[in-house]
């Protein structure tokens, strides 16, 4: 029977990126849907669950992409709220590749010595992958402060936080580069996830403090979010630390995101939200 898995993106044209890795992890068929916005899951899902025995909707799964990580997040409860009983069929959420990212960052960090106890700064902690690093940092038993420009944003992110993955984390408002090498003087780990194209940390602010150990860029794009560091670094030495760029994060995400894919037909009851493909990328790492 082949593994028939439904793509559901919130953009009107599904991710390409989405279908070829799918593909690449072992998918025979894929049904792509673009344009769903919340309200339109159940019909979709009920598709996927009613065509096939239930011992054989492990052959069926579904993966919701897009941009827009909020939506995303509707989907995927609209899609798990229209299961009953045995009678479902194993998704996965990763808009805009937020949870895989994360994840991979978070175990690349992990690869250089254990963070328990010790200071973990995210600037740009209030976007997607900003957000999820430093959930799955607390959880690791760091101490976790994560930064922004907006008060009032920061507010409510560390909500989020303390809600979905009851861990608490510690808000920073920074306003320009003074602020930032303040809040990063102590830190043991310095992880940028930042809007791509936008410097969050000078090189001269880095290099002057000791205590950092690890840095992690997120962003791809020029200019990378860390200046003086190259987005295809993976565990590159300088200055006393160890540096890790979005293309050397990206390999292990992208390894994460084939494993999670394969492994929803391996039952019919998989759920890879954030915490999942965590536990995915660390048997991986």
């Amino acid at each position: 029977m082949k593994k028939v898995l439904i793509q559901i993106d919130s953009n009107k044209i599904p991710s390409s990126f989405d279908t070829i890795t799918a593909l690449d992890s072992g998918v025979d068929q894929i049904l792509p849907y673009g344009g769903v916005i919340p309200g339109e899951v159940r019909d979709i899902v009920y598709g996927a669950m009613f065509t096939r025995g239930e011992s054989e909707l492990k052959n069926s799964a579904i993966f919701i992409g897009g941009s827009n990580v909020s939506v995303g997040e509707i989907l995927l409860k609209e899609a798990v709220e229209s299961f009953f009983g045995t009678t479902r069929v194993s998704v996965m959420m990763d808009a805009n590749g937020c949870n895989t990212t994360a994840a991979a960052a978070v175990r690349k960090i992990l690869s250089c010595g254990n963070i328990r106890s010790k200071k973990v700064t995210v600037l740009g902690g209030t976007g997607p992958v900003g957000m999820r690093a430093a959930a799955l940092l607390a959880k690791e038993g760091a101490s976790v402060t994560i930064t922004s420009r907006k008060h009032d944003k920061l507010k409510d992110t560390c909500g989020t936080i303390e809600n979905r993955f009851n861990v608490k984390v510690t808000p920073a408002v920074v306003n320009g580069a003074e602020e930032t090498e303040y809040i990063i003087s102590d830190s043991y780990v310095v992880i940028s996830c930042g809007a791509a194209g936008v410097t969050m940390l000078s090189e001269a602010g880095w290099k002057k403090f000791p205590a950092i150990k690890v840095l992690a860029d997120v962003n791809a794009v020029p200019l990378l979010g860390i200046e003086g560091t190259k987005s295809h670094w993976s565990a590159k030495e300088k200055e006393g630390k160890i540096i890790f760029g979005a293309l050397g994060i990206g390999a292990l995400k992208m390894k994460v995101h084939r494993e999670c894919v394969s492994n929803l037909f391996d039952q019919n009851d998989l759920v890879l939200d954030a915490e999942g493909i965590y536990k995915v990328a660390s048997r991986l790492n």
